[in-house]
């Protein structure tokens, strides 16, 4: 699908985007092994989450719904049965990785794959921790999905993550409760705690507590076999979401928007504390807990921007949103750099090459490098021929770069975007 952007004169209006990917994610998997009925609501529309939906479902979990609203009926820890047909997690990492996790802890054999961009993408860090608790899990080539995983009575392991990910330790945190004992998961640099607030709210056992010098570093302890009981929860809107629409109004002068309900987390706010540091004006006049999670919302208006750099601790907390920031890079005083970001090569597409790529072909000068890219600041942006290269960041990221454009852009395999934000065409139209 093709997709025509025209420069925009400025953005405003108030929005109220979708629910969060993340915690849509592991709402969806922790209800299919609690006891009793879950009901979410505003669930993320994206095919993505919609392939977890599919994958609880072939586990015999009657799933209930349509849209944004579902309830999921729980059968407990021991309630899943053993799918017929190989589990499709379609292009979701989250799912493969995430969901890997509670099949590592079945008596049975599951095997789970996805599209052609996932069957690409590396598991050997969710293999090597559950394969340390006992599950036995085979791979094409050794680490590339689709994986075949004999579930077994998993032991309790204390595990360090070696690159810090959200996936693998909620992979391993979801393997620990169906393991004798406590689990425990060390990261030095915090990665978003969607997981460990899900987990209590569901009623884990579960603690977070720091580490002797290494100030951003936590050990997360969850205890085996706890009694989860469903619920009723709310998804908090997108915040990586939301910043297609935050890079689009400090774009494009004159602009002025507001985005309710979104997560706010503190472990997501780098995002929100970049932007602020490179001078942007952003405001979030409340603040309200819903489900153990902080939500609000976010007034911005257009910019004049200093430049940044992106890297250490900062890349992991920002590589969903890398795409779009390089992006708004070009239109800042001092430009962009981003190191640290070798995992960008392994997404949906190499994102790093896709990004050089389409700046390029919009005149702005960039550079690419091994683990990251660099964005001198003070360019003007050209109208382009896009591609997505299949990756729903890419699509999204340079439909907001058209925006600025000085003529009329085209985004070639425009329909990426659906992949987590079905809407996003609809939306970025109405402002």
């Amino acid at each position: 699908m093709q997709k025509k952007i025209l420069p925009a004169s400025a953005i405003s209006g108030a929005l109220t985007l979708p629910g969060d990917k993340s915690i849509s994610h592991r709402y969806a998997m922790i209800a299919s092994i609690a006891e009793g009925a879950t009901r979410i609501h505003n669930y993320a529309t994206g095919a993505d989450c919609h392939s977890t939906l599919a994958c609880v479902r072939a586990l015999g979990i009657d799933v209930e719904g349509a849209g944004t609203e579902f309830v999921i009926h729980g059968k407990g820890l021991d309630g899943l049965r053993g799918p017929a047909v190989d589990l499709d997690a379609g292009n979701s990492g989250s799912t493969i990785r995430m969901l890997s996790g509670i099949l590592a802890g079945q008596p049975f054999r599951s095997r789970i794959g996805g599209d052609e961009s996932l069957s690409r993408r590396p598991m050997q860090r969710v293999m090597t921790p559950l394969g340390q608790m006992g599950a036995e899990i085979r791979a094409r080539e050794g680490q590339f999905p689709p994986l075949e995983i004999q579930g077994a009575p998993l032991h309790s392991i204390h595990y360090d993550l070696p690159v810090p990910s959200a996936q693998v330790k909620t992979c391993v945190l979801f393997a620990g409760l169906f393991a004798e004992g406590e689990t425990s998961v060390t990261e030095l640099v915090r990665s978003r705690d969607h997981t460990e607030i899900a987990l209590r709210e569901f009623g884990a056992d579960l603690s977070s507590t720091g580490i002797p010098a290494c100030v951003s570093g936590r050990r997360i302890t969850v205890a085996g076999r706890p009694h989860l009981s469903g619920r009723e929860v709310v998804v908090p809107s997108d915040l990586s979401s939301a910043a297609f629409f935050l890079v689009a109004a400090l774009l494009v002068p004159g602009s002025r928007l507001s985005i309710g309900g979104v997560g706010l987390n503190p472990t997501r706010s780098a995002l929100l504390d970049f932007l602020a540091g490179m001078g942007a004006k952003i405001h979030i006049p409340n603040l309200e807990s819903i489900n153990g999670e902080l939500v609000g919302e976010i007034l911005v208006e257009h910019s004049a921007l200093q430049g940044g750099t992106i890297d250490g601790g900062l890349t992991a907390a920002l590589i969903d949103e890398i795409p779009v920031l390089a992006v708004l890079g070009a239109a800042t005083r001092d430009g962009i750099t981003v190191r640290d970001a070798g995992e960008l090569r392994i997404k949906e597409t190499d994102r790093i090459r896709a990004i050089v790529d389409n700046l390029r072909r919009m005149g702005v000068e960039a550079g690419e490098l091994p683990d990251g890219l660099v964005v001198p600041g003070r360019q003007k942006f050209r109208a382009a021929e896009f591609d997505s290269f299949g990756d729903h960041r890419i699509a999204m990221a340079f439909a907001v770069a058209a925006l600025r454009g000085d003529g009329e852009s085209v985004m070639n395999s425009a329909e990426a975007a659906s992949v987590s934000f079905p809407e996003f065409w609809e939306t970025l139209e109405r402002i």
